[in-house]
């Protein structure tokens, strides 16, 4: 539903153009220093602005409603909210008629019985990835001997990104790309065999964020163009080192203590103003159709923050199962 993990566990809630979106965090250690402050670096490196972001611009100053007294957490359930206040629903309004291509428009309509909240993707809009970045940054305080980073490989098809991002210019339409995330510091074991593997949990979490259309770890697909013998990681050390990643850090869905590394491949953004012709469910016919409104050329600027947090999130989920994290002092 909206929910992940088992002791680190969040709850998503909100629509694009509600009057908030949120997250509560439950199973934080009581003790923790955490203020708005906190919030500031990963919500900035979230907003839109720069080029090929959409126009839309939020406040995005987190409210956080209750968890925390006297700058520590609790160890009660933490709840944060960021008001929508800039909001143009009259956008949306006029194509309710046409489910836009790309976007969940049919299959929420079909799902909800047309009671969904369809302004700007009500519940499935990008929108509420700043919750995800939001958690990420409680997760991360936890994990302070932890480095996680992602940064963007391409774009476009294109390693510079401005040349991506002109490609999508020149052709009037939108673009997506690949974002890499390294993690180094990680102890042995965490994760475990078959359905609750470090890849499983973490590939869970990755596909929360909208627009993700895959993820490979370490040598990724290429693996299956290679000999065992050229993929095989030879342990170096008694520490778990080995000498090459090909694994990217998991081996039998258990951390190995080498840097976690993996790639996620996210789509050019739907809402293109591309003339597309498409189905009209009020008259049953396709018809031109462009998507007005203010939207992302490229949403993969924008997720490499939100990558960081779903991982985070994850990682702390499974560093308390091992119980690596008891309590903040």
């Amino acid at each position: 539903m909206n929910s992940f993990g088992r002791i680190f566990r969040v709850s998503i809630f909100g629509e694009s153009h509600g009057e908030c979106v949120g997250i509560n965090i439950d199973g934080c250690p009581a003790g923790m220093p955490l203020a708005v402050d906190d919030f500031t670096p990963d919500i900035e490196r979230r907003k839109a602005g720069a080029k090929g972001t959409t126009p839309r611009k939020e406040a995005d100053l987190p409210r956080i409603m209750n968890g925390v007294y006297n700058g520590k957490t609790t160890g009660a359930p933490i709840t944060i909210l960021f008001d929508n206040t800039n909001t143009r629903s009259g956008d949306y309004e006029k194509q309710r008629a046409v489910p836009r291509p790309g976007h969940a428009d049919f299959v929420a309509t079909k799902k909800f019985g047309g009671f969904e909240d369809y302004r700007g993707g009500g519940h499935f809009s990008g929108r509420l990835t700043v919750c995800l970045v939001a958690a990420g940054v409680v997760a991360k305080k936890l994990l302070s001997n932890i480095s996680i980073v992602s940064t963007i490989l391409e774009i476009g098809g294109e390693t510079d990104m401005e040349a991506g991002l002109q490609k999508a210019i020149d052709a009037k339409d939108t673009i997506g790309g690949i974002v890499e995330c390294k993690v180094n510091g990680l102890p042995v074991g965490l994760g475990e065999p078959f359905f609750d593997s470090a890849e499983s949990m973490i590939g869970h979490a990755v596909f929360a964020i909208p627009a993700v259309r895959g993820i490979e770890f370490g040598t990724g697909f290429a693996a299956a163009r290679m000999y065992g013998s050229e993929h095989n990681d030879a342990i170096a050390d008694s520490s778990g080192k080995t000498v090459t990643n090909h694994a990217g850090g998991i081996v039998g869905g258990i951390t190995n203590s080498n840097e976690l590394v993996f790639r996620i491949a996210i789509k050019p953004t739907s809402s293109t103003p591309k003339i597309q012709h498409t189905l009209n469910i009020e008259t049953g016919e396709t018809e031109d159709f462009s998507v007005k409104g203010r939207h992302d050329l490229c949403i993969a600027l924008r997720v490499p923050v939100v990558l960081e947090a779903v991982t985070a999130f994850v990682l702390a989920d499974l560093m308390m199962l091992e119980q690596n994290i008891r309590r903040i002092v």
